[in-house]
């Protein structure tokens, strides 16, 4: 069976998503800051830090990533 790589822009948003909610700082992203995917990692991480603060649980942001 073949496994399915998922798009990386996806998971660049996801690792941001998770060092957002871990509370990490921005020079932790792995991308070019310019780049697609550079673009989409500091998007998650904005949105992991949002809800971070507004008192989300880890088990409600592992289903939130996971339904994207």
């Amino acid at each position: 069976m073949k496994r399915q790589k998922r798009d990386p822009s996806h998971r660049a948003y996801v690792k941001g998503y998770q060092a957002g909610f871990n509370m990490r700082t921005k020079s932790h992203c792995p991308h070019q800051e310019n780049s697609p995917t550079g673009q989409e990692w500091l998007r998650g991480w904005s949105e992991g830090r949002r809800d971070h603060w507004q008192g989300y649980n880890m088990h409600a942001c592992q289903q939130k990533v996971s339904a994207l």
